[in-house]
Protein backbone atom coordinates (compact mmCIF):
# COMPACT_ATOMS: atom_id res chain seq x y z
CA UNK A 1 0.00 0.00 0.00
CA UNK A 2 1.41 3.70 -0.64
CA UNK A 3 2.29 5.76 1.62
CA UNK A 4 0.08 8.62 2.14
CA UNK A 5 1.39 11.59 2.74
CA UNK A 6 -0.24 15.16 3.56
CA UNK A 7 1.91 18.19 2.05
CA UNK A 8 0.47 21.20 4.34
CA UNK A 9 0.69 24.39 1.66
CA UNK A 10 1.02 24.95 -1.76
CA UNK A 11 3.38 27.15 -2.24
CA UNK A 12 6.26 26.45 -4.31
CA UNK A 13 8.22 24.53 -2.13
CA UNK A 14 4.80 22.44 -1.07
CA UNK A 15 4.31 21.70 -4.94
CA UNK A 16 8.05 20.66 -4.92
CA UNK A 17 7.90 18.23 -2.43
CA UNK A 18 4.45 16.80 -3.53
CA UNK A 19 5.52 16.55 -7.14
CA UNK A 20 8.43 14.50 -6.15
CA UNK A 21 7.03 12.31 -3.90
CA UNK A 22 3.81 11.43 -6.03
CA UNK A 23 7.08 10.33 -8.29
CA UNK A 24 8.26 8.41 -5.16
CA UNK A 25 4.84 6.15 -5.64
CA UNK A 26 3.33 7.55 -2.32
CA UNK A 27 0.06 8.76 -2.50
CA UNK A 28 -0.17 12.33 -2.07
CA UNK A 29 -2.87 14.71 -1.15
CA UNK A 30 -2.01 19.26 -0.72
CA UNK A 31 -4.39 20.80 1.51
CA UNK A 32 -3.51 24.59 1.00
CA UNK A 33 -5.64 27.48 2.30
CA UNK A 34 -6.08 29.17 -0.96
CA UNK A 35 -5.93 27.89 -4.75
CA UNK A 36 -2.53 27.07 -4.74
CA UNK A 37 0.55 29.14 -5.34
CA UNK A 38 1.44 30.37 -1.87
CA UNK A 39 1.67 33.95 -0.52
CA UNK A 40 5.27 34.04 -0.10
CA UNK A 41 5.71 32.71 -3.22
CA UNK A 42 3.85 34.95 -5.00
CA UNK A 43 5.22 37.82 -4.08
CA UNK A 44 8.71 36.73 -4.66
CA UNK A 45 11.43 38.39 -7.12
CA UNK A 46 11.91 35.58 -8.22
CA UNK A 47 15.90 35.04 -8.96
CA UNK A 48 17.10 31.46 -9.02
CA UNK A 49 20.48 32.22 -8.23
CA UNK A 50 24.13 30.91 -5.95
CA UNK A 51 24.98 34.52 -5.63
CA UNK A 52 25.11 35.97 -2.36
CA UNK A 53 27.72 36.31 0.86
CA UNK A 54 26.49 32.47 1.52
CA UNK A 55 29.29 29.55 2.87
CA UNK A 56 30.63 27.49 0.23
CA UNK A 57 28.44 24.37 1.79
CA UNK A 58 25.29 26.77 1.09
CA UNK A 59 26.61 27.94 -2.41
CA UNK A 60 26.95 24.61 -3.33
CA UNK A 61 23.40 23.50 -1.88
CA UNK A 62 22.01 26.31 -3.78
CA UNK A 63 24.21 25.45 -7.25
CA UNK A 64 22.52 22.08 -6.72
CA UNK A 65 19.05 22.90 -6.94
CA UNK A 66 19.89 25.42 -9.92
CA UNK A 67 20.30 22.09 -12.03
CA UNK A 68 17.55 20.21 -10.28
CA UNK A 69 15.18 23.19 -11.91
CA UNK A 70 16.76 21.72 -15.78
CA UNK A 71 15.24 18.64 -14.59
CA UNK A 72 12.26 19.75 -13.72
CA UNK A 73 11.89 21.85 -17.06
CA UNK A 74 12.89 18.38 -18.87
CA UNK A 75 9.98 16.94 -16.75
CA UNK A 76 7.54 19.89 -17.22
CA UNK A 77 7.80 21.22 -20.34
CA UNK A 78 4.88 24.25 -19.73
CA UNK A 79 7.72 25.18 -16.32
CA UNK A 80 8.38 28.58 -17.78
CA UNK A 81 12.29 29.34 -16.77
CA UNK A 82 14.33 31.85 -18.13
CA UNK A 83 17.87 31.62 -17.83
CA UNK A 84 18.59 35.13 -18.93
CA UNK A 85 21.93 35.92 -16.66
CA UNK A 86 22.61 38.15 -14.25
CA UNK A 87 24.47 41.08 -14.49
CA UNK A 88 25.80 42.79 -11.00
CA UNK A 89 27.52 45.68 -9.15
CA UNK A 90 25.96 45.66 -6.02
CA UNK A 91 29.41 46.17 -4.05
CA UNK A 92 31.94 48.46 -3.54
CA UNK A 93 34.89 47.50 -6.52
CA UNK A 94 37.29 45.81 -4.27
CA UNK A 95 34.37 43.53 -2.76
CA UNK A 96 32.82 42.76 -6.40
CA UNK A 97 36.29 41.52 -7.35
CA UNK A 98 36.64 39.67 -4.19
CA UNK A 99 33.84 37.47 -4.53
CA UNK A 100 34.12 36.94 -8.42
CA UNK A 101 37.49 35.16 -7.57
CA UNK A 102 36.06 33.23 -5.03
CA UNK A 103 33.00 31.95 -6.31
CA UNK A 104 35.01 31.28 -9.30
CA UNK A 105 37.06 29.34 -7.42
CA UNK A 106 34.05 27.34 -6.54
CA UNK A 107 32.89 26.61 -9.93
CA UNK A 108 30.42 29.59 -10.32
CA UNK A 109 30.51 30.85 -14.19
CA UNK A 110 31.42 34.77 -12.87
CA UNK A 111 33.32 37.19 -14.45
CA UNK A 112 34.51 40.45 -14.69
CA UNK A 113 32.97 42.86 -17.12
CA UNK A 114 34.28 46.60 -18.48
CA UNK A 115 31.39 49.39 -19.10
CA UNK A 116 31.39 48.45 -23.35
CA UNK A 117 30.54 44.57 -22.32
CA UNK A 118 27.90 45.77 -19.68
CA UNK A 119 26.46 47.53 -22.26
CA UNK A 120 26.46 44.62 -24.48
CA UNK A 121 24.62 42.26 -22.12
CA UNK A 122 22.30 45.26 -21.13
CA UNK A 123 22.03 47.66 -24.07
CA UNK A 124 19.34 49.60 -22.25
CA UNK A 125 21.56 51.15 -19.46
CA UNK A 126 21.74 54.63 -19.49
CA UNK A 127 25.29 54.39 -17.56
CA UNK A 128 27.02 50.96 -17.03
CA UNK A 129 28.97 50.76 -14.34
CA UNK A 130 32.89 50.61 -14.94
CA UNK A 131 32.63 47.55 -13.65
CA UNK A 132 30.24 44.48 -12.77
CA UNK A 133 29.76 40.62 -12.54
CA UNK A 134 28.23 38.72 -15.59
CA UNK A 135 26.84 35.54 -14.20
CA UNK A 136 24.81 33.61 -17.47
CA UNK A 137 23.70 30.39 -15.89
CA UNK A 138 21.49 32.58 -13.13
CA UNK A 139 17.54 32.65 -14.05
CA UNK A 140 13.97 33.80 -13.12
CA UNK A 141 10.68 32.67 -13.39
CA UNK A 142 7.19 33.91 -13.04
CA UNK A 143 6.55 32.69 -9.38
CA UNK A 144 2.61 31.96 -9.46
CA UNK A 145 2.95 30.37 -13.13
CA UNK A 146 5.23 28.37 -12.34
CA UNK A 147 3.54 26.91 -8.77
CA UNK A 148 0.38 26.78 -10.74
CA UNK A 149 2.36 24.91 -13.39
CA UNK A 150 4.12 22.15 -10.57
CA UNK A 151 0.72 21.85 -9.20
CA UNK A 152 -1.05 20.85 -12.24
CA UNK A 153 1.80 18.36 -13.22
CA UNK A 154 1.12 17.01 -9.76
CA UNK A 155 -2.31 16.74 -9.97
CA UNK A 156 -2.22 14.98 -13.13
CA UNK A 157 0.15 12.59 -11.66
CA UNK A 158 -2.40 11.71 -9.26
CA UNK A 159 -2.23 14.04 -6.10
CA UNK A 160 -5.46 15.56 -4.65
CA UNK A 161 -5.34 19.34 -3.95
CA UNK A 162 -7.91 20.52 -1.34
CA UNK A 163 -8.03 23.89 -2.07
CA UNK A 164 -9.82 26.44 0.38
CA UNK A 165 -8.65 24.20 3.48
CA UNK A 166 -7.03 26.00 5.87
CA UNK A 167 -4.98 24.17 8.62
CA UNK A 168 -5.73 25.04 12.17
CA UNK A 169 -3.80 22.44 13.76
CA UNK A 170 -1.54 19.57 13.73
CA UNK A 171 -3.06 16.24 15.44
CA UNK A 172 -1.67 13.73 17.53
CA UNK A 173 -2.08 10.50 18.97
CA UNK A 174 0.24 8.63 20.93
CA UNK A 175 3.43 11.02 19.91
CA UNK A 176 2.63 10.76 16.43
CA UNK A 177 1.46 13.34 14.37
CA UNK A 178 -1.50 12.03 12.31
CA UNK A 179 -2.56 14.89 9.99
CA UNK A 180 -4.63 17.68 10.17
CA UNK A 181 -7.70 19.53 11.66
CA UNK A 182 -9.74 22.17 9.45
CA UNK A 183 -11.77 25.06 10.47
CA UNK A 184 -14.99 22.81 10.48
CA UNK A 185 -13.61 20.30 12.89
CA UNK A 186 -13.09 17.45 9.99
CA UNK A 187 -9.40 15.51 10.17
CA UNK A 188 -7.46 14.60 7.58
CA UNK A 189 -5.27 11.75 8.46
CA UNK A 190 -2.27 11.01 6.58
CA UNK A 191 1.21 8.46 7.75
CA UNK A 192 3.45 11.14 7.20
CA UNK A 193 2.58 15.75 7.36
CA UNK A 194 5.08 17.30 5.53
CA UNK A 195 4.71 21.70 6.32
CA UNK A 196 5.49 23.66 4.23
CA UNK A 197 3.09 26.49 5.13
CA UNK A 198 5.24 29.21 4.93
CA UNK A 199 5.00 32.23 7.64
CA UNK A 200 2.33 29.83 9.07
CA UNK A 201 4.85 26.84 9.56
CA UNK A 202 5.82 28.79 13.18
CA UNK A 203 2.00 28.49 14.29
CA UNK A 204 1.48 24.79 13.78
CA UNK A 205 4.28 23.69 15.44
CA UNK A 206 3.95 26.00 18.53
CA UNK A 207 0.27 24.25 18.84
CA UNK A 208 1.56 20.86 18.29
CA UNK A 209 4.42 21.60 21.28
CA UNK A 210 7.12 21.47 18.49
CA UNK A 211 8.37 25.40 18.69
CA UNK A 212 10.70 26.26 16.15
CA UNK A 213 12.51 29.80 16.12
CA UNK A 214 11.45 31.37 12.65
CA UNK A 215 11.17 34.55 11.81
CA UNK A 216 8.76 36.27 8.48
CA UNK A 217 10.88 39.88 7.71
CA UNK A 218 8.76 41.97 5.10
CA UNK A 219 9.49 42.35 1.84
CA UNK A 220 8.37 45.41 -0.75
CA UNK A 221 8.30 44.62 -4.58
CA UNK A 222 6.77 47.15 -7.21
CA UNK A 223 5.48 45.75 -10.54
CA UNK A 224 5.06 48.70 -13.21
CA UNK A 225 2.58 48.95 -15.88
CA UNK A 226 3.49 47.11 -18.77
CA UNK A 227 5.88 47.94 -21.15
CA UNK A 228 5.47 46.56 -25.02
CA UNK A 229 9.63 47.10 -25.14
CA UNK A 230 12.24 45.12 -24.51
CA UNK A 231 13.74 47.18 -21.66
CA UNK A 232 16.35 44.86 -19.73
CA UNK A 233 17.98 41.39 -21.34
CA UNK A 234 17.90 39.61 -17.81
CA UNK A 235 18.68 40.73 -14.20
CA UNK A 236 20.43 43.16 -13.15
CA UNK A 237 21.32 44.40 -9.55
CA UNK A 238 22.69 47.63 -8.61
CA UNK A 239 23.86 49.43 -4.89
CA UNK A 240 20.46 50.83 -4.90
CA UNK A 241 17.88 48.23 -6.31
CA UNK A 242 17.36 44.81 -7.78
CA UNK A 243 15.14 44.74 -11.08
CA UNK A 244 14.21 42.49 -13.89
CA UNK A 245 11.55 42.31 -16.95
CA UNK A 246 8.69 39.67 -17.03
CA UNK A 247 7.70 38.10 -19.67
CA UNK A 248 4.46 40.17 -20.31
CA UNK A 249 6.30 43.79 -19.82
CA UNK A 250 6.41 44.58 -16.63
CA UNK A 251 9.42 45.69 -14.23
CA UNK A 252 9.83 43.81 -11.02
CA UNK A 253 11.73 46.01 -8.40
CA UNK A 254 13.31 45.38 -4.96
CA UNK A 255 15.96 46.87 -2.80
CA UNK A 256 17.42 43.47 -3.07
CA UNK A 257 16.33 40.39 -3.88
CA UNK A 258 13.97 39.69 -0.73
CA UNK A 259 12.30 43.59 -0.80
CA UNK A 260 12.93 45.90 1.94
CA UNK A 261 11.01 46.60 5.07
CA UNK A 262 8.67 49.38 3.87
CA UNK A 263 8.16 50.33 7.12
CA UNK A 264 4.36 51.74 6.40
CA UNK A 265 5.88 53.88 3.53
CA UNK A 266 4.65 51.31 0.92
CA UNK A 267 4.17 53.60 -1.77
CA UNK A 268 7.01 56.08 -1.24
CA UNK A 269 9.55 53.00 -1.45
CA UNK A 270 7.64 51.74 -4.51
CA UNK A 271 8.09 55.50 -6.36
CA UNK A 272 11.31 55.75 -5.17
CA UNK A 273 12.37 52.37 -6.80
CA UNK A 274 10.34 52.70 -10.33
CA UNK A 275 12.10 56.93 -10.28
CA UNK A 276 15.31 54.94 -9.51
CA UNK A 277 15.13 52.48 -12.21
CA UNK A 278 13.59 55.24 -14.72
CA UNK A 279 16.99 56.97 -14.29
CA UNK A 280 18.75 53.91 -15.45
CA UNK A 281 17.06 52.18 -18.18
CA UNK A 282 16.34 53.77 -21.11
CA UNK A 283 12.80 53.89 -22.65
CA UNK A 284 11.03 53.01 -19.01
CA UNK A 285 10.21 57.32 -18.55
CA UNK A 286 6.31 56.05 -19.13
CA UNK A 287 6.27 53.21 -16.80
CA UNK A 288 3.72 53.84 -14.08
CA UNK A 289 3.34 51.59 -10.82
CA UNK A 290 0.73 49.31 -11.26
CA UNK A 291 0.94 46.74 -8.27
CA UNK A 292 2.77 46.95 -4.78
CA UNK A 293 3.39 43.44 -2.85
CA UNK A 294 4.56 43.29 0.68
CA UNK A 295 5.96 39.70 1.62
CA UNK A 296 6.92 37.54 4.60
CA UNK A 297 10.10 35.79 4.32
CA UNK A 298 9.47 32.66 6.20
CA UNK A 299 12.88 32.17 7.35
CA UNK A 300 14.53 30.35 10.28
CA UNK A 301 16.57 32.06 12.65
CA UNK A 302 19.95 31.72 11.58
CA UNK A 303 18.74 32.02 7.94
CA UNK A 304 19.33 29.01 6.57
CA UNK A 305 16.52 26.33 5.66
CA UNK A 306 15.39 23.68 8.25
CA UNK A 307 14.77 20.55 6.18
CA UNK A 308 13.33 17.53 8.26
CA UNK A 309 12.00 15.90 11.23
CA UNK A 310 11.66 17.88 14.21
CA UNK A 311 12.19 16.22 17.50
CA UNK A 312 9.27 15.53 19.62
CA UNK A 313 6.67 13.60 17.19
CA UNK A 314 6.82 11.45 14.67
CA UNK A 315 5.21 11.61 11.46
CA UNK A 316 6.02 14.87 10.88
CA UNK A 317 8.54 16.66 8.66
CA UNK A 318 8.96 20.12 7.86
CA UNK A 319 10.45 22.35 4.81
CA UNK A 320 10.20 25.94 6.02
CA UNK A 321 13.02 28.21 4.51
CA UNK A 322 13.60 31.67 2.51
CA UNK A 323 15.12 31.54 -0.75
CA UNK A 324 12.58 29.26 -1.79
CA UNK A 325 12.41 29.79 -5.03
CA UNK A 326 16.32 28.77 -6.07
CA UNK A 327 15.94 25.77 -3.11
CA UNK A 328 12.52 24.32 -4.34
CA UNK A 329 13.71 21.67 -6.64
CA UNK A 330 16.64 20.41 -4.08
CA UNK A 331 14.22 20.70 -1.33
CA UNK A 332 11.61 18.48 -2.74
CA UNK A 333 13.89 16.15 -4.57
CA UNK A 334 15.63 15.51 -1.50
CA UNK A 335 12.72 15.15 1.12
CA UNK A 336 10.17 13.01 -0.80
CA UNK A 337 13.66 10.70 -1.14
CA UNK A 338 13.66 10.77 2.62
CA UNK A 339 10.09 10.33 3.28
CA UNK A 340 9.62 7.30 0.46
CA UNK A 341 12.99 5.53 1.77
CA UNK A 342 14.19 6.69 4.75
CA UNK A 343 17.28 7.71 3.52
CA UNK A 344 18.48 11.16 4.25
CA UNK A 345 20.98 12.82 1.82
CA UNK A 346 24.17 14.45 3.47
CA UNK A 347 24.07 17.52 2.02
CA UNK A 348 20.94 18.07 4.17
CA UNK A 349 23.24 17.85 7.03
CA UNK A 350 23.31 21.45 7.84
CA UNK A 351 19.36 21.83 7.60
CA UNK A 352 18.60 19.86 10.01
CA UNK A 353 15.72 21.33 12.17
CA UNK A 354 16.44 20.60 15.87
CA UNK A 355 19.73 22.94 15.60
CA UNK A 356 20.60 24.43 18.83
CA UNK A 357 20.83 27.73 16.75
CA UNK A 358 16.44 27.06 16.25
CA UNK A 359 15.76 26.44 19.68
CA UNK A 360 12.99 28.83 21.37
CA UNK A 361 14.92 28.89 24.23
Amino acid sequence: MSKRVLVVGGGIIGASVAWHLIRSGCAVTIVDSGQGGGLATRHSFAWINASWGNPEWYFHFRRRSMAGWRRLQDAIPKLDVSWSGGLLWDLPPAELASYAQEHARWGYGIREVGRQEALAIEPGLKEPPELALHVPEEGMLEPLATTQALLAATISNGARLLGDTEATLLTLANGRVTGIETPTGERLEADETVVCAGVDTSRLLEIAGLPMALDAPPGLIAHSTRSDKKLLNGLVMTPDFHVRQTHEGRLIIGTDFAGGDPQGRDSEMATALLDGVKAMVRGSDDLDLDVITVGYRPTPRDGYPAIGRPKGADGIYVAVLHSGITLAPIVGELAARELATGVRDPDLAPYDPNRPELSQA
